[in-house]
């Protein structure tokens, strides 16, 4: 496949690599050949980037938001460092054209999918600040996250954090979940999970991870108590 041309995502992100392999190795795709070398390189970019962007938001919720509680950043960061969320930034910067990948997975919309944008994203963080630190990280944070930061952390919440901000508002507490049952083999588990808000009855969900079946039982406690629709997916 043609190479993109970088310098013109380079204006876009508003940083010259010095490290250009940097820059390349945070936007190929495992589905080029490289084998386990290419998987290996984008995942520590990823792992890398998904460190820098929790402080640098971390930082601008405690700068913005002074007389915030603990309790009340932690559901807006997790908001803002969500994998739907870099996708969105992605698409802000453009990445999605300048991705490489296989012929078959562009094809099958590979471009457009929230999974491999949202870690593209996070690899170029941890690109950009392997290249020039954490200001060269800021000023790419600056560009999205900053200046959207108020609408990003209300939208777009997953279930749990949904529940834990809406019972903390009304002074219930943290929910508590509870694997009530496991079924199946240990390569398909089926877990049942409840979750328990102070002073409401228990809501459950059931999923093939404890993590999709707690998201599940704090989609149906919010239904029930009528603060969550689809437009909150």
């Amino acid at each position: 496949m043609t190479k993109p041309n970088f310098a013109e995502l380079e204006k876009r992100i508003g940083h010259a690599f010095k490290d250009k392999s940097l820059l390349t190795r945070a936007l190929t795709h495992s589905s080029l050949s490289g084998g386990e070398r290419t998987v290996r390189d984008l995942e520590r970019l990823e792992f890398l980037g998904d460190r820098v962007l929790g402080l640098l938001t971390a930082e601008e919720l405690w700068r913005r938001y002074p007389h915030y509680e603990e309790g009340e950043m932690a559901p807006r960061l997790n908001a803002l460092v969500r994998k739907e969320t870099c996708a969105k930034a992605a698409l802000h910067f453009g990445l999605d054209g300048f991705i490489m990948m296989s012929e078959w997975e562009a094809q099958s919309g590979g471009r457009k999918k929230k999974a491999i944008l949202g870690d593209v994203m996070e690899a170029l963080l941890g690109a950009i600040y392997i290249d020039g630190g954490l200001d060269a990280a800021r000023g790419i944070f600056d560009q999205f996250w900053t200046p959207n930061l108020e609408d990003l952390s209300k939208v777009h919440k997953d279930p749990k954090t949904a529940l834990q901000e809406w019972s903390q508002n009304r002074k219930l507490g943290t929910p508590d979940y509870d694997v009530v049952d496991a079924a199946g083999p240990a390569h398909a588990p089926d877990f049942k999970v409840a979750v328990r808000v102070k002073g409401l009855k228990p809501a459950h969900g059931e999923g093939r991870s404890k993590r999709e079946a707690q998201m599940e039982a704090a989609r149906a406690l919010l239904v029930r108590e009528g603060v969550w629709s689809e437009d909150d997916e």
